[in-house]
């Protein structure tokens, strides 16, 4: 009857992981922690930002040799024989095809990323968001006819166009790119270690 494998401990936070096989990549039995809350850096194999995924899902790829470890995390874990260190930045072996007109999709969050959280309108704290076509007058639900806006405008603006209420938009509404949108949804939440690459995606 085989032993099983001793369990694999995640230094420097609450996460426990079990039965990790390096050569499946396997991470079965994970506990909901620390693992899950830290993010990684996905890079195309030519260094291109390409997502960000779970440190678990960085670890899953480093594994089963899909991807290298480009920056390391401050976490690291051991098992009885053996430890590694948990991923901030992987790159991946074989170059991605990334889609030239890459669509961000439309989300609360996508939007306020696009707009700085700024309200459209007044330029103040958006909370909201706002058709500048209303929806019931044939407005659509796209990139170019949503915008973020504070409660006070949108409350204000109900049912009427921008020009009725009194209200010009602050700049053209449009999708973003999808680097772009990158950057602007992590904001200041990133690793320190990925700033380089996101810098250099940006240049």
């Amino acid at each position: 009857m085989e032993t099983p494998p001793a369990p694999v401990a995640l230094i420097g936070g609450p996460a426990i992981l079990r039965n990790c096989d390096r050569s499946t990549g396997s991470l079965a039995g994970l506990d909901i922690g620390m693992i899950v809350v830290r993010r990684a850096l996905i890079l195309n194999a030519t260094y291109e930002p390409l997502s960000i995924v779970t440190a678990r899902r960085a670890v899953v790829l480093v594994l089963r040799e899909k991807a290298d470890m480009i920056e390391r995390s401050d976490l690291e874990w051991r098992a009885e024989r053996e430890h590694f260190e948990v991923p901030s930045v992987v790159r991946l072996r074989r170059y991605v095809k990334v889609p030239y007109m890459r669509r961000v999709p439309l989300t609360r969050n996508a939007v306020f990323a696009r707009d700085g959280h700024r309200c459209q309108y007044c330029l103040g704290s958006a909370e909201s968001l706002d058709h500048v076509i209303p929806k019931a007058r044939g407005g659509a639900h796209t990139w170019e006819n949503v915008v973020a806006c504070c409660r006070r405008c949108n409350i204000r603006k109900g049912s009427r166009l921008p020009a009725e209420a009194g209200f010009k938009l602050a700049r053209t509404p449009g999708a973003p790119s999808y680097r772009g949108w990158l950057n602007s949804t992590l904001g200041r939440s990133h690793e320190p270690t990925w700033e380089q690459y996101l810098l250099a995606d940006s240049a």
